[in-house]
C-alpha cells in the first residue's frame, strides 16, 4: 500500500505559519493572481495610464462585459487582477471608503490613505480563522496635490508604490521591459503607446484601456 503523507494542516489555516514562516493560504492566493489577467500602470507626466487585459475563455462572451478597470473617485482609478468577484469586493470597499471621507470630512480621499485603509482590510482576512485571503490584487492610481501616485496591493496587507509596475500573470516580463523603456518624460500619450507594445509583444489583442488626467479627466475604452 501507497504511504500518504500526514497532514500537517499549515496549507488549510489562515492563521498558521508553514515551518518556514509563510502562510500558505496567502502563498495560494498569489498563485491564482499569477494565474489571472494582466494589468500595466504608467505614472506620466500629465496624469496616469492603466492597461489591463481581458480574458476571453469563448467568442460567445461579449469582451466590454469584462470589466477589469474602474473609477474610484473623481481622482482615483483601479485595476484588478486575480479572482473577479474578490476584486469586485474590494473595489466597492475602495468606493465607500471614498464616499465616506467626502461625507466627513468633505474632501477628496488621499490615493495613499485609500490604498492603507484597503489593505488594512485585506490584512484583516490573514487574522481569523473561517475566511481567506483575497485571491486579487490591485493597481490602485490617481492624482494627489497635482501628482500621479501608482500602488499595488498584496493579498498580505502589504503595498507598495511604483513608477510604473505590471501585475498578474505576466508581471515579470512587464517588469523587465519598463525597466529598459520607462522613463519620467513619458505623458499619457507615448506610455499609452508604450503599453500597447508591451502587450502586442506578449501576443496579448483585448486590452482594456483607461487614463486620468492631472485635471481628473477620466476616459477608458
Amino acid at each position: 500500500m501507497q504511504n500518504v503523507p500526514l497532514q500537517t494542516g499549515y496549507d488549510k489555516s489562515v492563521v498558521a505559519f508553514s515551518p518556514e514562516g509563510k502562510i500558505p493560504q496567502i502563498e495560494y492566493a498569489r498563485e491564482a493572481i499569477k494565474r489571472g489577467s494582466t494589468a500595466i500602470g504608467i505614472k506620466t507626466l500629465d496624469g496616469i495610464v492603466i492597461l489591463s487585459t481581458r480574458q476571453i475563455p469563448t467568442k460567445l462572451i461579449k469582451a466590454k462585459s469584462i470589466e477589469k478597470i474602474y473609477q474610484i473617485d473623481n481622482h482615483i482609478i483601479a485595476a484588478t487582477v486575480g479572482m473577479t468577484a474578490d476584486g469586485r469586493a474590494l473595489i466597492e470597499k475602495a468606493r465607500i471608503e471614498a464616499q465616506i471621507n467626502r461625507t466627513i470630512y468633505d474632501e477628496p480621499i488621499g490615493v495613499e490613505t485609500l490604498t492603507k485603509k484597503i489593505c488594512d482590510y485585506i490584512y484583516l482576512y490573514t487574522q481569523s480563522g473561517g475566511v481567506r485571503p483575497f485571491g486579487t490584487s490591485l493597481l490602485i492610481a490617481g492624482i494627489e496635490n497635482g501628482k500621479p501616485r501608482l500602488f499595488e496591493t498584496d493579498p498580505s496587507g502589504a503595498f507598495f508604490e511604483y513608477e510604473a509596475i505590471g501585475i498578474g500573470g505576466l508581471r515579470q516580463d512587464i517588469i523587465d521591459i519598463l525597466e529598459e523603456k520607462y522613463n519620467e518624460n513619458l505623458t499619457i500619450k507615448s506610455a499609452t503607446k508604450l503599453g500597447i507594445e508591451i502587450f502586442k509583444s506578449l501576443n496579448i489583442k483585448n486590452i482594456e484601456i483607461a487614463t486620468l488626467t492631472l485635471n481628473n479627466e477620466y476616459h477608458k475604452e
